[in-house]
């Protein structure tokens, strides 16, 4: 049975669940649908601060992070393979009044949502080098059917959230939105980078967490998702260790959809960090290395240095694309292979004004209230102190 086959007798069979579910009265209750995470987290505490809604956060098989169960948020798999909370799932999404989502998932081109709901878009990314959406040029490869549904998920969207006007034009391109559905209150996840007790907590837990030398300098190496995942790798890590070994350890974070297992020859020097949250890690982050990710939009908040590893660069341009003239668009030096990466680290000649203004231009809005500022935008309540 062909993938297509499969997506569509899961969306008609999701579609007459829904539409029955739809018919019960609608609830004071707000349900997220949660792949990272990150926002998601943060957004349902300021929620459950600010407002009286019945809070669900539906796990999805990407869900990241380990919420304690607790009488305060109704956690539900929202997976196939658990059937009675799949079916739970459903029925809190049919009667919800808010409907908060961190990802694209497919079902929503089937929700029918009652003209009253508000269905929130809080992408996991505060800024995008690569393109994704409806300019994802992998695209071309897809079937019309496949682009059609990707077309009615993103005009479910009633608000989507944006942390500058970068982003905001990328948003309307990438979802074929209008402008009048953005929400410039910035991403509630970087609320965490203007609160220096939380930060020194997570600093603190992830150096008693990890055994590295904390007289080191910490190296973050956090490659991109490829959709077709590498079988190791792509910096040479012996090549590391022999030239930085005396004055740096690396650590790594691989994407989760990847799963990409390296062994580890230097258990002294090279630590995977993966299963830790990024925002803490970050934290302890003295340099970062990456590729096409998003994760130095937030980086840049801390004002540290960065060097873009872009060994496929000119594969991952014509299979992906690229927003602006890569080299132009990233704030650090780009290399093409280790041992340039390890030079330009050697070399220590970061221009951190360039980092800075980077921060400006695509955190505009994200200014440690996010979280409080969306709650007051989607609920309309006074905030509290």
């Amino acid at each position: 049975m062909s993938r297509e086959v499969v997506i569509a007798v899961y969306l008609f069979i999701f579609r007459i669940l829904f539409n029955l579910f739809r018919l019960l009265p609608m609830k004071r209750k707000t349900t997220f649908i949660a792949s990272i995470g990150h926002n998601v987290s943060y957004t349902a505490k300021e929620l459950k601060h600010q407002a009286t809604d019945s809070i669900v956060i539906l796990k999805t098989n990407r869900f990241q992070l380990n919420f304690n169960p607790n009488h305060e948020y109704t956690m539900i798999h929202f997976k196939a393979c658990h059937p009675f909370d799949w079916l739970r799932s459903v029925y809190h999404l049919a009667t919800s009044h808010v409907v908060f989502v961190d990802n694209y998932y497919g079902i929503l081109a089937v929700t029918n949502f009652r003209s009253n709901v508000k269905v929130v878009q809080l992408w996991h990314a505060a800024g995008a080098i690569k393109k994704f959406g409806l300019q994802d040029r992998s695209n071309q490869y897809r079937s019309r059917k496949a682009r059609n549904r990707f077309r009615k998920v993103y005009q479910r969207f009633t608000h989507v959230v944006v942390g500058s006007e970068r982003m905001a034009s990328i948003f309307i391109q990438s979802f074929g939105i209008k402008e009048n559905k953005l929400l410039r209150t910035g991403l509630p996840r970087t609320d965490f980078f203007f609160q220096p007790d939380k930060m020194k907590v997570a600093m603190e837990t992830i150096q008693h967490s990890i055994p590295f030398d904390r007289s080191k300098k910490v190296i973050l190496y956090a490659p991109t998702y490829r959709k077709t995942p590498k079988t190791d790798i792509q910096l040479d890590l012996q090549q590391f260790h022999v030239h930085m070994k005396h004055d740096y350890v690396l650590f790594l974070s691989i994407h989760p959809s990847e799963r990409m297992k390296v062994k580890n020859k230097y258990p002294n020097f090279v630590f995977d960090v993966s299963r830790f949250s990024l925002n803490h890690i970050l934290t302890v982050t003295d340099i970062l290395i990456t590729d096409y990710s998003s994760i130095p939009f937030e980086f840049s908040l801390l004002k540290r240095p960065m060097v873009f590893y872009a060994y496929d660069l000119q594969q991952y341009k014509s299979e992906r694309g690229i927003w602006d003239m890569y080299e132009d668009q990233v704030p650090g030096p780009v290399v093409m292979n280790t041992m340039d990466a390890v030079q330009k680290i050697k070399e220590g000649s970061f221009n951190l004004n360039r980092v800075y203004y980077f921060s400006k231009e695509w955190n505009t809005y994200s200014t440690g209230v996010s979280s409080k500022e969306l709650i007051k935008a989607i609920y309309s309540t006074k905030i509290k102190n």
